[in-house]
């Protein structure tokens, strides 16, 4: 029996382990922390549950294949429930639009921002059916080893006009600006900024009106435990709590990993979910090749990084739904800011998640659990004190949360903490800060992206955010697809 080591337990690694464990492959995950899930971490403070994020769960046929694949059904072990709207938007005027697929009721809301609009929007969900079909369904499961693969896709790439930027491709079908935000956000869940990710990533508009979004009940920590029960039932192994120190290598193999406390584990085959410049710079430094890459992903553009304020607080809120995006005064300019000029500006956009409008037994009875999100400029384009600036953007942050949504906020508030750039840093060794790995952008997407096998090391492999097709969790669940393929093959 084949032996593998999959280096991080993040959505990809846990995706990756099922799928080879499955087909007969002695699978580890080694975990640096103490509880699995990666981004999707979780805390438990004054009987309230802090879901670390990823919170907007799409394409759930994506996840009930890890379970087919053995004759099980996700719901026996994970119930998701519906999330409807699937957004409310807000602007700093108090106009809110409700997103949905519901066809009636975003007609009116539609109608509501610019009358004429809805016959563009007709022409963009056409567009974007068209990028989900050739970007996702087509592309978004296999791996990108060489150029040719790159010249393959061209075609379709070129039909779409994937050099354009999303926000573009949305403005050249609807008129009003409220409609063109409200269409072109969904780049920013990814690490993209929307003025200049390739419109390809629309998709993710098509993605949600046919799948939905979903949130399972006790949190996208349950979704996670669901994964390992699934893994481990199959006969994986989970080690928690020792970070890998290295990959061994002999020549042009990798031969297992040496861990923090000094275990070792020998394997015919290692995949790496951890940060991807972690892993080239510091778990493959003997190895000369990987030096190389380094020195080349060290040039590259990375996603932002975000702050994150969770607070639990008195109350029930029926009137604020599950997921909020409240928009600045400003779109572009601040979305510059974040991205080019480093700056952490005096407006901000957030994005609001309150879990208990769906299931209240993630608080208190009584209370509820929320978080706001910032994002922000990673720490390659920001080097401050984080531990100084955190207190005062907080406070900003809730500030205005109170003064759009709950007046009496800070009195309200029975628990909270943040989560800043240092910690994405420090907890997930995440390359700058950044949130996100790779900026998605055309030049940094596919073959342009990091391989899912190593150009090098040929038993080496990569699974998560920096490799294709990208971040958010239909993206590392699809990469683990194509990474699995590859190592079951090889």
């Amino acid at each position: 029996m084949k032996r593998a080591i999959v280096v991080g337990a993040g959505f990809g690694g846990l995706a990756l382990a099922i799928r080879l464990q499955s087909a007969g492959v002695q699978t580890t995950v080694v975990e640096a922390r103490d509880k699995p899930g990666g981004r999707a971490y979780y805390w438990e403070r004054d009987g309230f549950t802090f879901d670390a994020g990823p919170t907007v769960i799409t394409d759930p046929a994506c996840l009930e294949e890890l379970w087919t694949l053995t004759g099980r059904a996700m719901r026996d072990d994970i119930e998701l429930e519906p999330v409807s709207p699937f957004y409310r938007l807000n602007w700093a005027d108090g106009t809110n639009f409700d997103y949905t697929n519901d066809d009636t009721v975003l007609k009116a809301e539609i109608d509501r921002l610019h009358p004429g609009d809805w016959e563009g929007y007709q022409k963009f969900l056409r567009y974007s059916a068209g990028v989900f079909h050739e970007g996702y369904e087509k592309l978004g499961h296999v791996a990108f080893l060489d150029f040719a693969s790159m010249i393959k896709a061209a075609p379709a790439l070129a039909k779409y006009q994937a050099w354009r930027s999303v926000y573009s491709i949305v403005s050249s079908f609807v008129q009003s600006e409220k409609l063109r935000e409200a269409l072109s956000f969904h780049t920013l869940l990814v690490g993209g900024n929307p003025m200049t990710t390739s419109a390809i990533y629309a998709l993710i508009h098509k993605l949600e009106r046919d799948g939905g979004v979903w949130f399972a009940k006790g949190g996208t920590n349950r979704l996670v435990a669901g994964l390992v029960t699934q893994f481990e039932r199959i006969g994986g192994t989970m080690r928690l709590g020792d970070p890998v120190a290295r990959i061994e290598t002999l020549g042009d193999r990798a031969t297992g990993v040496v861990t923090q406390s000094g275990w070792q584990a020998e394997a015919d085959m290692v995949a790496c979910n951890g940060d991807i410049m972690h892993s080239y710079r510091d778990l493959l430094s003997t190895s000369r090749s990987s030096q190389r890459t380094k020195a080349r992903l060290e040039r590259k553009k990375y996603s932002p990084s975000l702050f994150v304020t969770h607070f639990g607080i008195k109350g029930s809120w029926p009137g604020i739904p599950h997921h909020m995006i409240l928009f600045g005064p400003r779109y572009k300019e601040l979305l510059e800011d974040i991205y080019d000029h480093g700056v952490l500006a005096e407006d901000f956009s957030l994005y609001l998640h309150h879990p208990t409008v769906t299931d209240p037994s993630l608080a208190p009875e009584g209370h509820s659990t929320f978080y706001v999100l910032a994002p922000v400029p990673h720490m390659g384009k920001f080097p401050v004190d984080w531990d100084e600036i955190a207190p005062i953007l907080e406070r900003r942050i809730l500030d205005e949360v109170g003064r759009r949504l709950i007046p009496d906020i800070h009195d309200r508030i029975v628990t909270k903490f943040s989560y800043t750039p240092k910690d994405f840093s420090q907890d997930l060794n995440a390359h700058l800060g950044s949130a996100f790995s790779l900026e998605p952008i055309l030049t940094q997407s596919a073959y342009f992206r990091v391989h899912n096998r190593d150009d090098a090391i040929p038993n080496l492999y990569f699974v998560g955010a920096g490799t294709h097709p990208g971040a958010g969790i239909p993206g590392v669940v699809g990469s683990a697809k194509a990474t699995a393929k590859l190592m079951l093959e090889g």
